[in-house]
Parts: structure tokens; sequence; C-alpha cells
């Protein structure tokens, strides 16, 4: 929320407070504006919509999450078991306010294309926090001295099965540790094929 002006932060941070007790439905543009004693017209002119304000709250998260996760060394008797603990503490952190994750994740979800560029962005910062991870766990190393491009790619496949077990989960098809299990198998599944390829 950084590049928010104080307007725009008031009104993501409403818009945080009333989906954290009440989810996407309570999400609703005047009660934000009422919230954020702002003008309709302000929130209007800020967000095109309360997708738009809730994209912008899953960047304001990801922003709290890489200062936490940066200062939190990962666990772990080897890399497999460093980058599990890695996405089990992520995960953890998102699921802490689930009314607040499950508003966030359907509106990043809902294929409306004039967000795309914000949830490209939202994306592309998971994909290096987990790619700097990845690195930080020593899997790199493991898997036979991964190169930056596949360390990458590991890292954007790894986010995309991660995000994906995280719309099930608000979906109601997978639990807290269902999510887990699917990014530490496709973790294990990645290395196994590159380290074949190598």
């Amino acid at each position: 929320m950084k590049q928010l002006g104080e307007r725009a932060q008031r009104i993501v941070a409403s818009a945080i407070a009333l989906a954290e007790d009440g989810g996407f439905e309570a999400v609703r543009l005047r009660d934000i504006a009422a919230h954020a004693q702002v003008a309709l017209g302000t929130v209007y002119k800020r967000f095109s919509s309360k997708e738009d304000i809730l994209v912008a709250v899953l960047e304001h998260e990801v922003e709290r999450l890489e200062a936490w996760l940066r200062l939190q060394p990962v666990e772990g008797d080897d890399g497999l078991s460093r980058l599990t603990s890695f996405f089990e503490r992520l995960t953890a952190a998102f699921f802490r306010k689930p009314k607040l994750a499950r508003a966030a994740l359907r509106a990043a979800a809902a294929g409306d294309p004039s967000l795309a560029s914000k949830v490209g962005r939202f994306h592309a910062r998971m994909t290096t926090l987990i790619a700097e991870a990845v690195v930080t766990a020593g899997l790199d190393r493991e898997a036979g001295g991964l190169t930056e491009a596949e360390v990458q790619t590991l890292a954007y496949l790894l986010s995309q099965v991660w995000f994906a077990a995280l719309v099930g989960w608000m979906g109601g098809l997978f639990d807290q540790d269902a999510v887990i299990e699917q990014v530490r198998t496709a973790c294990r599944l990645l290395l196994r094929g590159l380290a074949r390829e190598g």
C-alpha cells in the first residue's frame, strides 16, 4: 500500500476491516466509503469496483507477508522440508483471517480483464518470494545446481499450484493441510523431473 495515497489507503484499510468481519458480501462500496469517511465518488475515483479494492487488499497482504517471511529463517533438515516449512508459514499467515483471505481470493480469481495487470503483479510478487525461498532452502543446490531460469520456472509453477489449492480451499474443497500437501507433492515431482533432465 506504500504507493497508494492517504485516502486510497483508508479505503483499502476499510475494505480489510469489513472483509475480516463479514467476508466478500460485506465489502460494499457505500459501506467502505462510510467506514473510510470519504465520499462514494472518492472510492469510484480510485477503484473501479469492490474486486479492484480487494485485489489492492491482496497486494497489501503480500507486502506484509514479504516483510515477515524475510525475517523468519526457513527450517528443516533438507531443501524440500525447508521449502515446505516456508509454504506452511505462508499459508498459515494467509488463513489467519479466513474471511478476508476468501474475499481477496474471490476477487483475484474472478477473471475480470480490467484487473488482469494487478492480479498479474500479485502473481509476479509471489513467484519472486517463492524463488527466494527455493534458494534460501538450498533446493537449487540439492537439485544439482538449478539455473536462475529453472528456479524462476519452479517458483512460478509452485505459485500456480499454491494459488489453485487456495482457490480450492476458498470453495470448500480442501483444508489447510491439503493445500500444503499439494504444494509439497508438486515440488517433489518438479524437482524429480529437473534432476532427470540434468
